[in-house]
């Protein structure tokens, strides 16, 4: 099986250094959010799949925020492909490693990014066609430091990750500065408290934090 996750979404979510992970409740806060993001400097987004209204929150970002690279996370079953393919998700990831969702996301062209906590699922992943890979939950498994040993084994064969799970912006520059991480995923740019309450200027705010580390980490 070929690489599940496209090469051109690879760059465009590499470009972005980091995804903010929402769980959207209104479909009314999709596109503010999705502009308050892009406004602080975050061009990528991952709508989790723990709200019956996610699906619906990524048809509005597409439709009104097109230059948002919006994937949607929490894929747990194969059919779930099939809307998220139809919406227009940039990308789809998962909290763990089921080849049933990835032989889905590889037959409908989705870009897919399984979950990942240890070696053996690692190889599980990589003998699937996956080597972007999500590291979830990250900072309770160990964070860079058990990632840097647990991922050694594989380095050569390409592997490459995105960490979330506790991450923010006190341990977002450690990640990013590891070649091997594409990019870090966070909820804490614009937490379910700050969506519910349409707090768009903190999220542009952390949004904006976030971006100076990503622009201090590419200066070197």
């Amino acid at each position: 099986m070929t690489e599940v996750f496209h090469i051109d979404t690879l760059r465009r979510v590499r470009e972005a250094a980091v995804v903010a992970v929402l769980t959207i409740s209104d479909p009314s806060s999709a596109v503010p959010v999705a502009r308050s993001l892009l406004d602080g400097g975050i061009g990528a987004m991952e709508l989790t799949l723990r709200t019956p209204v996610a699906i619906e929150a990524l048809a509005l970002i597409r439709r009104e925020v097109p230059e948002m690279v919006a994937g949607i996370g929490t894929i747990l079953r194969p059919d779930q492909v099939v809307d998220v393919v139809a919406n227009g998700a940039a990308f789809g990831v998962a909290p763990g490693c089921n080849p049933a969702v990835v032989r889905a996301a590889a037959k409908s062209g989705l870009s897919f990014a399984p979950g990942v906590v240890t070696p053996t699922d690692i190889e599980a992943a990589l003998e699937i066609g996956c080597r972007f890979l999500k590291f979830f939950p990250a900072q309770a498994s160990g964070g860079l430091e058990y990632l840097r040993s647990a991922a050694a084994p594989y380095l050569h064969l390409g592997v490459e990750f995105m960490p979330l799970g506790g991450v923010d912006e006190n341990t977002l520059e450690d990640y990013l500065r590891w070649e091997p991480i594409v990019a870090v995923g966070g909820s804490w740019i614009a937490t379910r408290e700050l969506i519910k309450g349409r707090a768009w200027s903190r999220i542009e705010a952390n949004a904006a934090k976030a971006s100076k580390i990503i622009m201090e980490v590419r200066r070197g």
